[in-house]
């Protein structure tokens, strides 16, 4: 599998892990298969109960490659961000292979949540995740001035309207038959929990680090440790690396349209 984890916790206050890629080529290339919509494809592989098609779709190029590129003269966060979505994407598969785990958009900049999964514990719903997952080279920055806040509204229920939407549609991608008692759980039993997934360099990487850079976590969701999860993965030039990994998932588009074409 494209990325390993070792977990990471503060006493009280978190649990998470930090993440390894361990195989660029193959994490290009599930990155690749979702560009081109093939989500349900990469799942399998994830869960371990298939492989990889060797064919891939005979359409569908232009999109994944507007997906995967950045036009001259752009900025690359949204490219970026999309990116990373996806491989948080593949991380919680690797940690939760029985979770319902929301697809990643296929649009770059989409503001709605980054992503969403529904947990469960013999048969019944444990919790719904609610996900931000940021790509930056300015990880506390942006965790307190946007990650924070994103999780207070949901704490609330300033946003419930949205979280029930996307409960109840994934639910009904995965032919869930409780689906208005899983939504009412969500509402009414406290089952929701958070988890940040964020880029990090050197000074976010130690113990100390990571205390810093999740500071405050505890303040925006009270409760058990267990509704805070933190995720990180290491990288010492946060935007090179990534335009990297999607050349390699571009190419590999690429290369499937020119069999298409055959």
């Amino acid at each position: 599998m494209p990325i390993s984890f070792s977990p990471i916790h503060e006493d009280g206050c978190w649990h998470g892990s930090t993440w390894t890629v361990d195989d660029e080529d193959a994490l290009a290339e599930m990155i690749a298969r979702v560009a081109l919509g093939q989500s349900r494809a990469v799942e399998r592989i994830l869960s371990a109960t298939d492989a990889l098609p060797a064919d891939y779709p005979t359409g569908g190029f232009a999109g994944a490659m507007a997906l995967l590129t950045v036009e001259e003269g752009a900025d690359p966060y949204h490219r970026d961000g999309w990116v990373f979505q996806v491989i948080s994407w593949i991380a919680a598969h690797r940690q939760d292979g029985e979770a319902h785990i929301r697809a990643p958009q296929m649009i770059k900049a989409d503001k709605g949540l980054d992503g969403l999964m529904i947990q469960f514990n013999d048969g019944d719903v444990a919790r719904v995740v609610i996900c931000e997952e940021k790509a930056t080279e300015n990880a506390r920055q942006k965790i307190s001035g946007s990650v924070w806040p994103e999780f207070a509204n949901f704490e609330t229920g300033a946003r419930d309207n949205e979280l029930v939407a996307t409960v109840t549609s994934l639910l009904e991608r995965s032919r869930d038959t409780e689906a208005d008692k899983i939504v009412a759980d969500i509402l009414w039993n406290d089952t929701r929990a958070f988890r940040v997934a964020v880029t990090v360099n050197e000074t976010h990487a130690s113990e100390a680090g990571r205390k810093r850079l999740f500071k405050g976590f505890e303040g925006i969701v009270s409760g058990e440790v267990m509704r805070r999860r933190a995720e990180t993965l290491l990288l010492g030039d946060i935007r090179a690396w990534i335009a990297s990994i999607a050349s390699k998932a571009a190419d590999i588009v690429a290369d499937a349209e020119e069999q298409a074409d055959v």
